[in-house]
């Protein structure tokens, strides 16, 4: 048995995508392991967000979350910023980790873009505050998918050069579970990018709460292959 840690955003209404790739897991996993689930707020607010609706998005996520299946009865579902832990922790992983750790994070370079100077001091460091999460539970085993991979691997190194510079062994080892199909599910609009629920469009996604006639209509405007199909697979490579 596994304690698994994993966390969600609270930066939109959960999506289709969040459903396939994470949310489905975490109730299956709750049948075999020790689960805490934790409604992320400090990482929403590496990109800006109206106050009072990252309250209201908090909530909605709960909601969310329960509906879809997690038991709070025999596991654990709370709010990131209700416990100073993961901020504690995650200052003192800011100096345990090193810079040129942090300037490999292919995530941050995807986020920031081209205006990376202009891109929050959080944003740049989230990987430390994921690694916090993590440890501060003292979990074995995360739910990743591939985009989140390489934050996995930061925060065993940070846990391996804290217990190696103080010379203990306090930090277990984490394990990633990359879990089934439809870890990826992309954009409707774009079908090089992953689905999110913080993208601008709403018609790039499909949301928890979508009815089913909106549902519909989303899938009918999605932007599709304008080339022919090709006559042999390998004429797929390259096309999202």
């Amino acid at each position: 048995m596994h304690r698994i840690l994993s966390g969600i955003q609270p930066s939109g209404i959960a999506t289709l995508g969040n459903y396939l790739g994470a949310i489905r897991n975490w109730v299956a996993l709750q049948h075999e392991h020790e689960c805490l689930y934790c409604v992320v707020d400090l990482h929403a607010i590496t990109e800006w967000q109206e106050p009072q609706a990252l309250i209201r998005q908090t909530r909605e996520m709960a909601a969310v979350l329960l509906a879809c299946g997690i038991d709070p009865q025999k596991h654990i579902l709370f709010l990131q910023s209700a416990v100073h832990a993961h901020v504690r922790l995650s200052w003192i992983f800011n100096c345990v980790a090193r810079l040129g750790w942090l300037n490999r994070m292919t995530q941050f370079k995807d986020k920031a873009g081209k205006d990376r100077e202009n891109a929050s001091a959080g944003l740049y460091v989230y990987p430390n505050l994921m690694a916090a999460d993590i440890h501060v539970y003292h979990a074995t085993a995360v739910p990743v998918g591939e985009d989140q991979r390489q934050h996995l691997e930061l925060a065993n190194d940070i846990g391996g050069k804290f217990n190696h510079d103080y010379g203990i062994e306090f930090f277990p080892r984490i394990e990633p579970l990359i879990m089934g199909p439809a870890a990826r599910v992309m954009s409707l609009r774009d079908g090089t990018k992953k689905m999110s629920k913080s993208d601008p469009s709403d018609q790039s996604r499909i949301n928890l709460n979508d009815d089913p006639d909106t549902i519909a209509l989303k899938i009918r405007r999605a932007k599709t292959d304008p080339e022919p199909l090709p006559s042999e697979p390998a004429g797929l490579e390259k096309r999202p």
